[in-house]
């Protein structure tokens, strides 16, 4: 289905990126992070991405599980759980550690964000090809040779899945299923059995892409053609309105919440 972000200019939707990634590191508040949030999955929904697959969602949380951890041991805070988390009696090192209250708070706030990051991103990559972004950041000022390798990194994430995914499926059909039903220390194990030809391929599409832009001599000319031009239309200026006075709207919240 067609929005009507597929049809913004990319310059647009480039700056409304950078400017909601400043509010999101910006931000400390958890109800305003919890309100950017719903925001950004409103969106989501709205513009109908596709919904990820079990093993995203599960990374995700354990990417919150280990800020968690982190947050209530070493983060900042006088509200404690647990104060020594290593008894005293033992040797040593009794008395050390201690579990806070505050690292929860701080991990709410860490995770609204980088699931909101995360969201508008997607809607990003979705609704703007490859070609309309290396367009848009070149007409933002930068040089085509860095709109290519940043293009060439987005493209390359989801060739990269694909090939670790054919990679699980050879070993499952050689008998090896520790990736689908082993424990986490088994799948640890087993890690550079799936790192290694991963590795190896990447390295080897790169010398294929080199050997590819060599041959085209990319790079000669300072500056190059496209065949399509850019034009900011009413829509643009409209929604970079709105989405400014909303990272206005924001940021104050975030200030002004106590």
């Amino acid at each position: 289905m067609e929005t009507f972000l597929c049809k913004l200019d990319p310059r647009t939707k480039i700056l409304i990126i950078l400017l909601f990634s400043i509010v999101i590191f910006i931000i400390n508040k958890l109800p305003v992070a919890a309100f950017l949030l719903a925001l950004s999955l409103l969106l989501r929904f709205f513009v109908k991405i596709p919904s990820q697959n079990r093993r995203y969602y599960r990374f995700m949380l354990a990417v919150i599980v280990f800020i968690l951890l982190l947050q209530m041991l070493f983060g900042p805070g006088e509200r404690y759980i647990i104060k020594p988390l290593i008894p005293d009696f033992v040797p040593y090192l009794g008395g050390i550690g201690s579990l806070k209250w505050d690292g929860i708070l701080i991990t709410l706030i860490i995770g609204c964000r980088l699931i909101a990051l995360l969201a508008l991103v997607s809607i990003f990559t979705v609704t703007t090809g490859p070609y309309q972004i290396a367009l848009g950041l070149n007409r933002l000022g930068l040089n085509y040779r860095t709109s290519y390798i940043i293009v060439t990194t987005f493209n390359l994430i989801p060739l990269f899945r694909d090939e670790a995914r054919n990679i699980v499926d050879a070993q499952k059909l050689r008998g090896m299923d520790v990736f689908e039903k082993g424990s986490f220390i088994q799948k640890l194990k087993a890690y550079p059995s799936l790192a290694i030809p991963l590795v190896l391929g990447a390295m080897r599409k790169a010398q294929i892409i080199g050997t590819a832009i060599d041959a085209r001599a990319f790079g000669v000319y300072k500056t190059r053609t496209w065949f399509q031009d850019l034009e900011f239309r009413r829509w643009d200026y409209l929604i970079f309105a709105v989405c400014s006075a909303l990272s206005v709207i924001l940021l104050s919240l975030n200030f002004l919440i106590k």
